[in-house]
């Protein structure tokens, strides 16, 4: 009973803004079908080769590093209220269409233009959640809102492979697209910019930094992308991987991506609340999230026990639920130097290159060297992004002086 109270103590303090905005939430990534298996109706259901699949979701990542862009631009020029709404509706009839390109070149233009749109309204969810939660907040705030994204990606991917096993991918594209849809008009009926003003009791600077001339941040976005490159692996090349080399199907695929989701609903505002309550940074946390996702890999090597899967699931799921949040607090609160939209642009861009480098890289990788060779990349990679996240905790902390 203590654990249960604990648990729903953690939510305590929200603002009833950032609820709705994860209400929202949670309808739009519910209908996140499509990105899950996108490997898979890449190979199996067009019959494209790991080749040309690794070039779609460089194309993928292409499009998220323009949304991103794009999306932190109009959000200091129009607002993050018309950014979010414009990218929910467009990304809904966008869906619903991709379905009908089957050719590769149409697919790769098709899919930059999706990701495009729909990565718009990233950078302005972050100033939206900065605007709608008070300062002491954020970090739950933020815990909050991804609790809502993999809770959607939770029971996503579990109904993606009833889907696809009853009525085929094509019905993926037409959840993803009403949901997408369903979200803007909830929003619209729920929120609405001017409260902001009440909750935003932040100072503005009168010289505000440009994002990109900020050193320490630029490094930490390096990381950060590195962490990203080793992450979309999840989303990728591991559904290959569990397909090829353990045999599983679609369905129990689903229901492990879904462990993912669950475990985060279960355990992270609780995990997030605790560690908030620590005298750890958040750069240290997210050197432990990183370093944990990380050692995920190794364990494919240690065994061909099918259960191994799931206990590297686990630990790339911790190690997810530690980096993000306090690497999502870590950016906002580097934001309060210059303008929130470019700073938060720049953070969703970083992880934009982890989709135009990481999927196809893996892609070619498994193709010309094997599952194994990759998985001890992607090690190597996280202890290179390790070491760069310590310069930053060693550049951004006060030093301490000793008498």
């Amino acid at each position: 009973m203590k654990i249960i109270l604990q648990y729903f103590k953690s939510f305590s303090g929200l603002s009833k803004e950032v609820w709705w905005l994860g209400f929202i939430t949670l309808i739009n990534r519910s209908g996140a079908m499509v990105i899950p298996f996108l490997s898979l109706y890449l190979t199996d259901s067009l019959d494209f080769s790991l080749q040309q699949a690794g070039w779609v979701m460089t194309s993928y990542g292409l499009g998220s590093f323009l949304g991103a862009w794009l999306g932190g631009k109009l959000c200091d020029q129009i607002g993050y209220y018309k950014v979010i709404l414009l990218s929910l509706l467009l990304t809904g009839v966008s869906f619903i269409i991709i379905q009908y390109f089957t050719s590769f070149w149409s697919i790769c233009i098709s899919f930059f233009f999706l990701i495009a749109i729909a990565d718009m309204a990233r950078p302005a969810f972050f100033v939206a959640l900065s605007a709608y939660s008070k300062p002491e907040n954020k970090t739950r705030s933020l815990t909050f809102i991804r609790l809502a994204i993999n809770l959607g990606f939770s029971a996503g991917p579990a109904i993606g492979g009833i889907i696809i096993a009853s009525i085929g991918y094509y019905g993926l594209f037409w959840v993803d697209g009403i949901t997408c849809i369903i979200a803007g008009i909830v929003m619209t009926q729920t929120l609405h910019p001017k409260k902001a003003k009440i909750l935003d009791k932040e100072v503005i600077v009168d010289n505000p930094t440009e994002a990109h001339k900020d050193g320490i941040y630029i490094l930490f976005l390096i990381a950060l992308a590195l962490f990203g490159f080793i992450f979309v692996q999840y989303f990728s090349t591991i559904p290959l991987y569990y397909k090829e080399i353990h045999h599983l199907s679609e369905q129990k695929i689903g229901l492990l991506l879904a462990l993912n989701g669950a475990l985060i609903f279960f355990t992270e505002m609780p995990l997030i609340a605790y560690l908030e309550k620590t005298k750890v940074s958040k750069i240290s946390n997210v050197i432990w999230g990183f370093a944990l996702t990380g050692i995920s890999f190794i364990l494919f090597l240690l065994t061909p026990w099918a259960g191994i899967l799931i206990i590297g699931m686990v630990i790339a799921t911790f190690g997810e639920m530690v980096a993000f949040p306090f690497g999502n607090a870590f950016a906002l609160d580097r934001s309060k130097k210059g303008k929130q939209g470019a700073y938060m642009g720049l953070y969703t861009m970083a992880f934009s290159v982890s989709h135009i480098f990481g999927h196809n890289s893996g892609m070619q990788l498994i193709n010309n060297f094997g599952y194994d060779f990759t998985w001890i990349l992607m090690f190597l990679i996280s202890v290179l992004g390790i070491f760069l996240l310590y310069i930053v905790k060693r550049k951004s902390e006060p030093k301490t002086i000793v008498n």
